[in-house]
């Protein structure tokens, strides 16, 4: 690459060879037209003065052999003198004193004899001049047979001075070659003074620029102080400082805004970061000090209206005093806001990112200044309220900027991920949970019934199943009201509980019936286990509302694996029919089956595979149709297909053969036949809203399903977008990557999806996380007790805040009442469905004719 000093070095010579070229050019113009005009105004003297001299001995009347001596004398006197002068006598001369030996007239004599006019010629290094002799008057007394301005005769002088240009040159050469080299040694002094102090220059800005690693570096440099010895340079110097004044202003650490962006990628939340959310943040911890050398990051999350949880994350363990330090200078952070001064209690955690590192030290003045917090007026996503950094960059008003925007990406990651720890630890517990009473709930049961089958049939044991149900409970219900039937339900339970053993697996089923799985247990040991239960629960005695005192009572029914039943469903139902007979003796009492029971019960469900075989071949399976309100437009948007079976006088539901279809392998004609029949109606009454359609499991495995169904819909010229396929949750989790494909060939073809009874089963975020889910249809169970249980309203504002979060749609089951239906408004669901929207009905018409009734005046 080309240097300063070599750019002026080579210039230098150049100019001095463009100078001397030039020099020599123009002076050997110079001198040539000089010599070359002298030696003409020479050769004009010469030539005048030859005349000169032969007109005086012409005078005298000089004979021939003088003429000649005279032209003779001429040329000696000239050899050598680089002159040769020629005499040529004329014509008129001749014919009158005859010829003379003389030089050959070349055209330049013959021309100046001719035109009687001189002749000047000039050649590169060499003059010729050509004189004529003009005939005078006072010629014409020797002359007689001349005429005045006739020509008597030339002189021809020329001179060959190349010798002398010659000579000339060389002594040019000489000299230049003496002077040549002082502009060259000149330009060389000067290009060392000029590139010593620019390279000064160049080498202090790469010094300065060798130590400028991070944006902090630059409050370091100092460039106005230096003297480059050119008021030029000095500018320069003096103008790059203030760009770098201003780029310290402005200028932020790439790692810094790498982290930053970085930092937006933790918004992809994974079931492990969840789980483990405080290593999360610890991991965090260490990836901010990658950047910003920070001692910890803290987190506030409102709790209640007074208590707060401060999480603190430290980089390595803190000492005692530190951590003191830092929990009070929060505090007081805390105290100046408006709105979090009032905190009476607040439960602070310690957790340190890496244990094995050297202690944590701080001095209360470091505390002070190194902390930075921001703080919010209101509970953001997952109850966050405010975050914080104790760091040495506090103190850098521009990085100061960047910490802020890292505090405010924190707040939400933060947030979203303690919301979604929440979500989940709650959604966990209450999908295995029954809210009010704590015990199993019904997925649970039909989970471990399984397994209990599974375990006992490989140890060839026997188990029992009590299925009980409380006496009664409805009067009691409608008598003091659903809270005090809660309290009923808690105690009833509490009762029963005590009557069973370790080991014993108690769930709450639904409503006031409630499951017992004895482990290892035959017939004769579960009628003790039964009647002691009942014992238990002869002494409820309940305190209602009116000071009067409640007592309960409950029928039981027992199925015993396997012999009565060596599948789960068929042992419930075993069980229930058992439970039933119970109530039909007389209740309070414990059914033990006898052969005849089980001749009777099987036969029972003999005769309902027959009827629905005939329904199935006859077509005589029908849809009903119920209403879906959207609360935001206060109006009915959708129906719900559900199944029936006409029996001519009477209509059989869902939950009597639903079951019995699926076992005899019918289930998907049933599917396909309502679904039919449902479109065909909907397309006959114009109704133009959402149409959602209940799947059997069956349905994610049959290949032919989808081809179906598209051919169905097709046909009745209903565009895809309007129905919504949806699966029970507790349905699904044995077929999780089943359904995950089933549901995108769904989406592929237009259709929508939703998954109902959400919250009933294990897996409802794992569902959330690889389905595209379009509604959640929320299990009814909770809705049902939204006014009376602060656990189930919780649990149903959770759900609606996560769907809202993830785009998700929700509806809210089981509305029965206004205040229930004013309950789930406030909770921000976004559609309603139940008796009090309206119930199933042969025709979607009526749906819409009943939301007038819903329209507000």
């Amino acid at each position: 690459m080309r240097t300063i000093k070599s750019f002026i070095l080579g210039m230098s010579l150049l100019v001095s060879l463009l100078f001397f070229g030039g020099a020599y050019l123009l002076v050997s113009s110079i001198f040539n037209q000089s010599v070359q005009q002298g030696a003409m105004r020479d050769a004009d003297i010469l030539a005048r003065s030859t005349f000169s001299s032969m007109y005086q001995l012409m005078s005298t009347g000089w004979s021939r052999e003088q003429l000649e001596d005279f032209v003779a004398a001429n040329r000696d006197a000239l050899d050598g003198s680089g002159y040769q002068l020629e005499i040529f006598r004329g014509p008129v001369v001749a014919a009158q004193y005859g010829q003379v030996e003389q030089e050959t007239m070349d055209d330049t004599v013959v021309a100046a004899f001719d035109r009687g006019e001189t002749v000047e010629t000039a050649a590169e290094h060499e003059v010729r001049y050509t004189f004529p002799l003009v005939a005078e008057d006072k010629c014409l007394a020797c002359h007689a047979t001349a005429e005045a301005g006739d020509v008597l005769g030339v002189i021809d002088v020329s001179q060959d001075f190349s010798g002398t240009v010659a000579e000339t040159r060389e002594n040019f050469f000489f000299w230049l070659g003496l002077l040549a080299p002082l502009p060259v040694i000149g330009a060389f002094l000067i290009t060392l003074f000029v590139n010593r102090r620019i390279t000064r220059s160049v080498r202090l800005l790469e010094r300065n620029a060798e130590e400028v690693n991070r944006v902090a570096d630059l409050r370091r440099l100092s460039l106005d102080d230096a003297d480059l010895g050119f008021d030029e340079l000095n500018r320069v110097f003096r103008s790059f400082g203030q760009v770098v004044d201003k780029f310290r202003s402005v200028a932020v650490d790439r790692d810094l805004l790498e982290f930053e962006i970085k930092l937006l990628e933790k918004f992809i939340i994974t079931s492990e970061v969840v789980r483990d959310w405080h290593d999360y943040i610890c991991r965090l911890m260490t990836d901010i000090n990658e950047v910003i050398d920070t001692y910890t990051l803290f987190s506030i999350f409102k709790v209640d209206d007074e208590l707060f949880d401060l999480d603190v994350f430290w980089r390595t363990p803190p000492a005692d005093s530190s951590r003191r330090m830092l929990e009070r200078e929060v505090r007081e952070h805390m105290d100046r806001h408006p709105t979090l001064g009032d905190a009476t209690l607040v439960h602070v955690n310690h957790h340190v990112a890496d244990p094995e590192g050297a202690e944590i030290e701080l001095d209360e003045s470091e505390v002070r200044v190194q902390v930075k917090s921001l703080l919010v007026d209101s509970p953001k996503i997952g109850g966050i309220v405010g975050i914080g950094v104790q760091a040495e960059v506090v103190n850098d008003e521009t990085r100061l900027l960047v910490i802020e925007s890292v505090l405010s990406t924190l707040l939400n990651v933060v947030g979203s991920v303690k919301a979604i720890f929440k979500y989940t630890r709650d959604l966990e517990y209450y999908a295995t949970r029954d809210p009010l009473t704590d015990l199993y709930n019904q997925r649970v049961f039909w989970e471990l019934i399984s397994y209990e089958i599974e375990r006992a049939g490989r140890h060839e044991q026997k188990f029992s199943l009590l299925l009980l149900d409380l006496d009664n409970f409805k009067l009691v219900n409608d008598s003091y009201g659903h809270a005090f039937g809660d309290a009923f339900l808690k105690t009833f339970a509490e009762a029963v509980g005590k009557g069973l053993k370790r080991g014993d697996i108690f769930a709450r089923y639904g409503g006031d019936e409630f499951v017992v799985v004895l482990p290892e247990t035959d017939l004769e040991r579960a009628c003790v286990v039964a009647n002691r239960v009942l014992a238990m629960t002869d002494r409820i005695a309940l305190s209602a509302p009116d000071g009067e005192s409640v007592t309960a009572s409950a029928s039981i029914g027992i199925a015993v694996y396997p012999d009565h039943a060596a599948e789960p469903k068929d042992l419930f139902l075993f069980a229930d029919n058992m439970m039933y007979k119970a109530k039909a003796e007389g209740k309070a009492r414990v059914a033990v089956p006898s052969e005849e029971d089980v001749m009777d019960v099987f036969r029972s469900i003999s005769e309902k595979g027959l009827t629905i075989q005939r329904a199935v071949e006859e077509r005589r399976i029908v849809p009903y149709f119920q209403p879906i309100l959207s609360l935001d437009s206060n109006r009915v948007k959708a129906v719900e297909v559900l199944s029936r079976i006409d029996l001519g006088d009477s209509v059989m539901g869902a939950s009597e053969f639903i079951e019995i279809a699926e076992k005899m392998g019918v289930i998907d004609r049933i599917d396909y036949i309502v679904i039919e029949k449902a479109l065909t109606e909907i397309r006959a009454v114009e109704f133009d809203g959402l149409v959602f359609v209940n799947l059997s499991p069956r349905a994610l495995v049959l290949a032919e399903f989808i081809p179906t169904v598209r051919s169905i819909v097709e046909t009745a010229g209903i565009d895809k977008a309007r129905i919504v396929f949806e699966i029970t949750e507790r349905d699904t989790v044995r077929n999780i990557h089943v359904l995950e494909t089933f549901v995108q060939e769904l989406r592929l073809e237009g259709f929508k999806f939703a998954i109902d009874d959400f919250g009933s089963g294990f897996s409802s975020f794992h569902y959330l996380k690889h389905l595209p889910v379009d509604f959640l249809k929320i299990e009814g169970d909770f809705v049902l007790n939204l006014l009376d249980d602060p656990r189930d309203r919780a649990f149903v504002r959770l759900i609606a805040e996560l769907s809202r979060e993830l785009g998700i749609e929700t509806i809210a089951e089981f509305v029965e009442g206004e205040e229930v239906l004013e309950q789930v408004r406030e909770l921000g669901i976004d559609h309603a469905q139940g008796f009090l929207i309206g119930h199933p009905r042969p025709h979607p018409d009526a749906p819409r004719r009943s939301r007038r009734r819903l329209e507000p005046a």
